[in-house]
């Protein structure tokens, strides 16, 4: 039997964020704060630009790669087999862009990870068993249980960007409720 190369945008995704995170515990070099964090800088500069999508793929290690990973391999090969490929790195891309940008004119803290597009994902995947003229429960049961957690978690100063979390899950949501209109 043979492995098959069955998610190509998940899979991409995770090789390369495991890739950089890699290089930077190998190399003890800030490759993550130079090209996959949130942007600081003037928007005109192309790298900081560049920042507002690469932003996702920066993890502060192998921890936190690893649990943005263990959801996106179980969420996202259901999503990218019933979009296809080209529709799930869209989602991906207007996913970090918008976190880049909101957090960016927004707040004044850097962000990194993929918990965003892991939400978006997460939000989405209860779209997959949509029936004609009906939301799933299960959308709005993870909708209200995601957010309010999220809301709750707000109140605690961890160094987590739960604001990326939402905005990952209310994208998530927007894809799932218009594509299944």
């Amino acid at each position: 039997m043979k492995i098959g190369y069955n998610s190509p945008v998940i899979l991409t995704y995770a090789f390369i964020a495991a890739l950089i995170v890699i290089v930077t515990e190998i190399t003890q070099t800030s490759v993550v704060s130079k090209y996959f964090i949130s942007p600081s800088g003037s928007l005109s500069n192309p790298v900081s630009f560049l920042k507002l999508f690469t932003h996702c793929l920066g993890h502060s290690g192998f921890s936190h790669l690893m649990g943005n990973l263990t959801l996106m391999l179980l969420t996202g090969p259901l999503i990218e087999e019933k979009y296809g490929s080209f529709k799930t790195f869209e989602m991906f891309a207007v996913t970090a862009f918008v976190i880049g940008i909101i957090n960016y004119f927004v707040f004044s803290s850097l962000i990194l990870g993929g918990s965003g597009l892991v939400f978006m994902l997460i939000l989405l995947s209860s779209f997959t068993n949509f029936r004609s003229g009906k939301i799933p429960l299960t959308a709005v049961l993870v909708a209200v249980f995601f957010l309010g957690g999220e809301v709750l978690d707000l109140l605690k100063n961890d160094n987590i960007s739960q604001f990326s979390h939402i905005t990952g899950g209310f994208v998530g949501f927007l894809y799932g409720f218009m594509r299944t209109r």
